[in-house]
């Protein structure tokens, strides 16, 4: 599985929606290498965000509009609006990670590992000078109580491990998953446990 994931990571792997995240990715390590070669050192994330946004206007990935009376909730991680009766469009300003990069491979990993809750990057909204990535998610309401118990279970039949209070830790993949108390998993019984978010922190998958 390890050499999957790299795959995925480097762009050459399949995974659900996986097209214009690898993209996106792809163009951020490219201009990331050509950066490190004259500077020597890692990019801010504003600069970053900057070559990003050329990018986007270069491929028309900008979001037209969000209809803010569709708005749903709102977390430090991202804004969350309908899009529909059967799915949400996710803002994610990518705050929780060091790189847009980052962001990309953990939307990536998520979809590998959680297919029935892929993101789709459907584009880029800028808002007050704010980036914000745009991601379609099928909306799917819970018809039972999340059982942390079951969420343990669940995760170690998949080879995760609890390292603290609702965090994971695949000792083999490198991989941490963090926080995943009752309000960020669901219940449903044609899906059994799914994640609404979950944070896939990259560890050793390249070495």
């Amino acid at each position: 599985m390890k050499y999957e994931l790299q795959d995925i990571i480097c762009g050459t792997g399949k995974v659900s929606y996986g097209d214009t995240i690898k993209a996106a990715a792809s163009y951020l390590r490219g201009s990331q290498s050509a950066s490190r070669m004259a500077q020597k050192d890692k990019p801010h994330k504003r600069e970053e965000t900057e070559s990003l946004c050329k990018w986007i206007e270069a491929e028309k990935l900008w979001y037209p509009k969000i209809d803010l009376s569709l708005f749903v909730s709102e977390g430090a991680e991202q804004k969350v609006y309908l899009n529909g009766e059967k799915e949400v469009l996710k803002l994610s300003d990518s705050i929780y990670y060091a790189s847009w990069l980052d962001y990309f491979y953990n939307l990536l990993l998520h979809n590998y590992f959680f297919p029935d809750t892929a993101y789709q990057l459907k584009g880029f909204y800028r808002d007050n000078g704010t980036l914000y990535a745009v991601v379609r998610q099928d909306y799917i309401k819970a018809d039972a109580p999340t059982s942390l118990e079951n969420v343990r279970a669940f995760m170690e039949m998949n080879g995760f491990e609890c390292i603290r209070n609702n965090d994971y830790r695949n000792p083999q993949l490198g991989i941490i998953l963090e926080d995943l108390h009752d309000e960020k998993c669901t219940y449903s019984r044609w899906l059994s446990i799914f994640y609404r978010y979950c944070f896939l922190y990259r560890r050793f998958f390249l070495e």
